[in-house]
């Protein structure tokens, strides 16, 4: 006989049986187990700030992964991805775990989401985004806000590039400083508060020593 305050969630794990991970996220486990943990702190961190909102969408969700962390603190996440086995893999999770979480497949660089939100976000892609086509994805995060929307970015810091895996130099074409990402989010609002984060932790820190950087933006013009 197990523990008795184990039993329930032993019960609950028999009756629905071992939850998966994506083809995204699985494989960062299989790698490096503790980028996984740094994944998913900058979805804590964009839970937090998102607190209390009914609606948010994010840009680049990939296999949704992180989403769940977002969706414990907002009534409805909607994740838009241009890659359609990760838009599979996520619905079908979604729908298995019931989640307040739904998914539709959209290249939002050249294409705008339907509908509007109160929150946009999209952590790790400004990055991939070539600069020529960078104003179309920032206006996109903009255009689908309500008149008092929250965005949030997050992307690696461009100083941190001496110290980025070869797989991550060759697909981080467009990366920012903490100066330049602000700079590309002001075209479109009013307020731009940058974050540096190392490892998990969230800070206000010297940027250029930062690894990751969050952009919080309010205010839509």
């Amino acid at each position: 006989m197990g523990e008795p305050q184990y039993q329930g969630q032993i019960a609950e794990f028999r009756r629905l049986g071992p939850p998966e991970m994506g083809p995204m996220s699985g494989q960062v486990w299989r790698e490096d187990p503790r980028r996984l943990v740094f994944l998913l702190a900058r979805y804590k961190f964009v839970s937090k700030m998102l607190a209390g909102k009914k609606s948010a969408i994010e840009f680049g969700c990939g296999d949704g992964f992180g989403m769940r962390v977002v969706a414990q603190t907002v009534e409805s996440v909607h994740g838009v991805d241009f890659d359609a086995e990760f838009i599979t893999w996520a619905q079908r999770n979604a729908e298995r775990e019931n989640i307040n979480c739904t998914f539709s497949l959209l290249d939002f660089v050249k294409d705008a989401p339907a509908g509007s939100y109160e929150a946009s976000y999209s952590l790790d892609v400004i990055e991939h985004i070539p600069e020529s086509l960078e104003r179309l994805y920032v206006d996109h995060l903009a255009d689908v806000l309500v008149p008092n929307g929250v965005c949030i970015v997050g992307s690696p810091n461009v100083t941190a590039t001496p110290y980025a895996s070869p797989v991550s130099l060759e697909g981080h074409i467009n990366l920012k400083s903490a100066d330049t990402l602000r700079a590309t989010l002001a075209r479109r609002f009013e307020n731009v508060f940058v974050f540096s984060m190392n490892d998990e932790v969230v800070h206000t820190g010297f940027s250029p020593m930062a690894h990751y950087l969050f952009a919080l933006c309010v205010g839509v013009r």
